[in-house]
């Protein structure tokens, strides 16, 4: 049906595509004209419709003449066949990623430049490369830039471009584009986004998408040389997602080999930092690399941004400088007026000058005075003290937000050392867990420590186990994902599975990263006969991310819990979460510095020794929440000792009370100790004793006042 079909239409596209005269042409848009009408319909006999409605069968003339002039276009690869000159990119705009560009010239520039080695060789030379890695790694501005290094045709074209809505048209369109590769080889063939068409046959929702995917195989196989008469065509794909091509498309044979593209470390950041900033004007001596530690995290486009945020933020502080008067252009010498009269340039294109007719009041726009101050272009004198600052950039870094922080899971917290109080023995294991690898690994690789470790932080609740884990992301200047443990939890089979996956790939994608697992005991329960199939599954999963095949990449685990004794074992053995740091209650001293810690934005009139005093004393068994809830308690007991009851307080006055000053006394404290009381029980604390001295094998005593008795850990 198709075959006649076909014929029928190329039939009537032969008849109707009769050249027309001169004057026909011109008389188009005018119906009623028997010359519009072929000569096949001029011999018939007139039907009643077509001499009632003439129109009809004008119109109908010129869709078939449109569409007959449309068709040839589609089945030649009008889209297709284009100029195929090489891009404007060279690898001189490429800084960071030194090891694909020469992966990149072994597989792609040897077969190009020189095919008569592989001829004299009988070597088969690569005939796919496959770019993957994260958006804004570089993929697209790679293979440009090699295209146009080489000097060779270069035929770009997009995946969701290929997609037809008719039947077989995909297909078609797929076949013509490789035969233009063809016929203009040698030369590179680059598809963007290749995901979009090629995804996985058993799971693909409609039977084109199948199609479209063995028709690409097919064409990539037809790609061998002696198809191609010894010319050679390397194909390259660009993808953010490989595990979701087509598996036949990943063989041996037609993408070759696959260059993964991940986000670069300090050393590239300063790489890239450095060709980007080379066409700008900066401010002295700029160091590239206290700024590349300063964006961890940051792939090419992200610091591409960054560069432009701060040129804007420097345009915007010349323009205040200079309506400040902090900042003062010299003005135009008269000999340099002269010159610029003189230039023959200058006389041939005379620059735009502007004037403003209605006076500019004070409270204006700066650019609005610079405008007016300066109605000439500047001179060369005049834009020399316009530079870009140092801080310019670091302004530019708090507007500027990374791609992986833009999906909504990494992010730097914060919380800085000096928001915990006490906990010094947690935080020097920290400090030397995670801190110093993230800040000096080449001295840990010096004594053989190269994997990262992971912490297991346990304890009572309250006592700031994720507050410790947040100070940590911020000291060591890593991205920091915070997973609570149930939200990965889905009712769906192999979704909880995948979430705990995708985790990790985005902490790989964002390195240096510290995942945070909060409440670990929802994920990772013990595996016995009482747990359920899917449970098992996840936890599974997580030992495998923790220490499998895939290298963790600067990826530190840290996990917060209470119930260490509901943990699988496995998940505490070395390797995974192999060091387990107690956080107990604060000792008295420590209580003190938390407290203290606590206070610093609170009024206290010079009453800070004596609450910290009450608090050493008669705070027995408080935790740090505890002890920030008795602060909040004080200060509204406070607010109501100044300001009355919430009774007899008047509207009208609220902003005389608000402006009213309060000061806490160490009776607002008092009277909070009554309301406010330990959160944390003496049979739980005898429960965390018992399950300190079964983790750390320290001993317990317990005395028969049912207070607990401290037991030094040295």
């Amino acid at each position: 049906m198709q075959g006649l079909w076909s014929t029928h239409r190329r039939g009537k596209m032969n008849l109707n595509s009769v050249p027309p005269t001169p004057p026909v042409e011109e008389s188009a848009g005018t119906p009623s004209e028997s010359p519009l009408l072929p000569a096949a319909d001029v011999d018939a006999p007139p039907t009643p419709s077509a001499v009632a409605n003439g129109k009809r069968k004008v119109r109908a003339s010129r869709t078939d003449d449109s569409s007959a002039s449309k068709r040839p276009k589609i089945s030649s690869g009008g889209a297709i066949s284009k100029d195929h000159t090489p891009p404007t990119a060279r690898l001189a705009d490429l800084g960071g990623i030194e090891s694909c560009i020469e992966k990149m010239l072994e597989l792609v520039a040897m077969p190009l430049c020189h095919p008569e080695i592989y001829l004299h060789t009988g070597v088969q030379p690569p005939r796919g490369v496959l770019l993957h890695g994260p958006p804004g790694s570089g993929k697209t501005l790679l293979a440009n830039a090699i295209a146009g290094e080489l000097g060779v045709p270069f035929i770009s074209i997009s995946a969701p471009s290929i997609v037809s809505g008719m039947s077989g048209e995909s297909e078609k369109t797929l076949r013509d584009t490789f035969e233009e590769a063809k016929r203009v080889a040698p030369c590179l063939l680059f598809i963007d986004e290749i995901d979009a068409i090629t995804p996985k046959r058993e799971s693909a929702q409609r039977e084109m998408e199948r199609r479209i995917v063995a028709q690409f195989l097919t064409c990539m196989d037809e790609m061998s040389w002696d198809k191609t008469d010894n010319k050679p065509v390397i194909v390259m794909g660009a993808t953010n997602r490989p595990d979701s091509l087509d598996a036949a498309l990943r063989r041996a044979g037609r993408f070759d080999h696959e260059i993964s593209m991940g986000v670069p470390d300090e050393a590239a950041r300063a790489k890239i930092l450095r060709v980007l900033s080379s066409k700008l004007r900066l401010d002295g001596n700029f160091d590239f690399s206290a700024l590349a530690k300063a964006t961890p995290g940051y792939v090419g486009a992200d610091l591409a941004a960054l560069t432009g945020a701060a040129g804007i933020i420097a345009v915007k502080r010349i323009f205040k400088q200079l309506s400040d008067g902090t900042l003062v252009l010299p003005s135009v010498s008269e000999e340099t007026q002269d010159v610029l009269m003189a230039d023959p340039t200058a006389a041939a294109a005379p620059a735009p000058t502007f004037s403003f007719s209605f006076p500019i009041p004070p409270t204006a726009s700066s650019i609005a005075h610079f405008l007016n101050a300066h109605p000439t272009p500047l001179t060369p004198e005049q834009l020399a003290p316009l530079l870009i600052t140092p801080d310019d950039f670091m302004h530019a870094l708090k507007q500027v937000q990374p791609s992986a922080q833009r999906e909504g899971f990494a992010t730097v917290p914060d919380v800085t050392w000096t928001d915990i109080g006490a906990l010094h023995a947690t935080r020097d294991a920290l400090q030397m867990a995670i801190v110093l690898p993230l800040r000096r690994p080449l001295l840990f690789r010096s004594v053989g420590i190269a994997a990262p470790c992971g912490v297991l932080l346990w304890g009572p609740p309250g006592c700031g186990k994720t507050l410790l884990a947040k100070a940590v992301a911020n000291e060591s200047q890593a991205n920091f994902i915070s997973v609570k443990g149930p939200e990965l939890l889905n009712k769906y089979v192999g979704e909880s599975e995948r979430a705990v996956r995708q985790v990790f790939a985005r902490a790989r994608a964002s390195s240096p990263c510290v995942i945070f697992f909060d409440e670990l005991d929802a994920l990772v329960p013990r595996r016995d006969d009482s747990l359920s199939e899917s449970s098992a599954r996840v936890v599974n999963t997580l030992l495998t991310e923790l220490d499998g095949l895939d290298a963790r990449k600067s990826v530190y685990v840290v996990a917060a819990t209470n119930r260490p004794d509901m943990i699988d074992p496995a998940m505490v053995r070395p390797g995974r979460l192999d060091k387990l740091l107690y956080v107990d209650l604060p000792t008295p001293q420590e209580r003190r510095e938390i407290v203290r810690t606590l206070l610093r934005g609170v009024p206290l009139g010079g009453a800070e020794d004596m609450v910290e005093q009450l608090v050493q004393e008669r705070c027995e068994g408080y935790s740090g929440a505890d002890l920030a809830s008795l602060v909040r308690e004080s200060g509204v007991s406070a607010l109501r000792r100044t300001i009355g009851k919430p009774d007899d307080m008047d509207v009208s006055a609220g902003a005389d009370a608000t402006d009213a000053s309060v000061t806490v006394t160490l009776a607002d404290f008092v009277d909070a100790l009554d309301k406010i009381g330990p959160s944390v029980s003496v049979a739980q604390r005898r429960k965390y004793e018992a399950l300190r001295a079964k983790f750390a094998g320290l001993p317990v005593r317990v005395g028969k006042d049912e207070e607990e008795k401290r037991v030094d850990g040295k």
